[in-house]
């Protein structure tokens, strides 16, 4: 099936794409690794102006959304350009708040809501087992936990290391508690597989950029007299690189169409699998293209490639999301 953008969703994206093109991630990036988290809040500012998270935020509070189509255009482009913070975890957030904010009396729907959508918040959300430690909670104004049917807040333990130097990975512990009930396991459920959907957006975009390059330089590059694009080899790693992405990609945009129906949770599932695959195999192919120096700290590429590997188990393994659908296709 082929999904086509209309004009405001492909003007949203290119609008994105301009600005994250503009501003330097790779530098970015490098700083975050190196310990300098302001250049990164200064991003984070840009995009929330561009109302990169609006679409997760019901129009009620202040965004535009749900719009689950334009949040998965948004996070194409972040994970094309491989914009570093806790992007996906805020907009899962924001789906849990705003179903949470159902329940009377609850005010951290309107607390913080209306923050999110206008960029002033940004929250690492820990939801187990698919995401169990806190990205970039020195980033977040909250950090925050589901522990079964209780919301609390997190506290954060020393950062451990990760193959991607940008995202700084804490264990948290249970503090106080913000919300309790089975209303907030419900509300957990759904913000797992609204972030899930985001990072399966960012592995297509992240996918994309890593093809991007790759064919850029095997035009580029030459050996016994010819680039090595030209080379039959490389063309087939290039095309089924392709191929993985092409796939990818409608299965994404598939599941945001069904966002709100029975069948979301599944569809979901299936775009992670489907994306994680297909940016990992992207990236693979880009190291060997490129060959050691794809790898080095020096040339962009290897943030990229890095990203890709991080992010391929994220919000839940491959296997564990083709295990979820087996599972919703059979009843098993």
């Amino acid at each position: 099936m082929k999904f086509v953008l209309d004009a405001g969703q492909r003007l949203f994206g290119e609008t994105l794409h301009r600005l994250l093109a503009g501003a330097d991630t790779p530098a970015v990036i490098r700083a975050r690794a190196w310990g300098d988290p302001e250049p990164c809040r200064a991003l984070w500012r840009s995009l929330a102006g561009a109302g990169v998270l609006a679409p997760a935020v019901p129009e009620a509070a202040g965004g535009a959304g749900p719009l689950p189509v334009e949040l998965v255009t948004a996070f194409h482009e972040l994970g094309r350009h491989a914009a570093p913070g806790p992007l996906a975890e805020t907009a899962a957030a924001a789906e849990l708040l705003a179903r949470l904010g159902r329940s009377p009396g609850d005010g951290l729907a309107a607390e913080w809501l209306p923050r999110i959508a206008e960029g002033a918040a940004a929250v690492s959300l820990v939801l187990p087992p698919a995401v169990p430690y806190a990205l970039d909670a020195d980033l977040a104004d909250a950090v925050w936990l589901v522990d079964g049917d209780r919301l609390c807040e997190a506290v954060p333990g020393a950062v451990r290391s990760s193959l991607d130097p940008a995202r700084r990975l804490s264990p948290v512990t249970a503090g106080t508690v913000l919300a309790s009930g089975p209303a907030v396991r419900a509300a957990a459920e759904a913000a797992c597989d609204l972030g899930t959907l985001a990072c399966a957006a960012q592995l297509v975009g992240l996918g994309r950029r890593l093809l991007e390059a790759t064919v850029e330089y095997a035009g580029a590059r030459h050996q016994f007299g010819q680039p090595i694009g030209a080379f039959q080899a490389v063309k087939h790693r290039l095309a089924d690189t392709l191929v993985g992405l092409e796939y990818a990609r409608p299965l994404v945009y598939g599941a945001a169409l069904a966002y709100g129906s029975p069948d979301f949770p599944r569809d979901v599932s299936a775009a992670k699998a489907a994306a994680s695959e297909a940016a990992y195999a992207a990236a693979r192919t880009a190291l060997q293209v490129h060959g050691a120096v794809g790898y080095t700290d020096e040339y962009d590429l290897g943030l990229w490639i890095r990203r890709a590997r991080a992010l391929h188990t994220a919000w839940g393994s491959p296997a564990d999301h083709r295990a979820r659908v087996v599972t919703a296709l059979t009843g098993a």
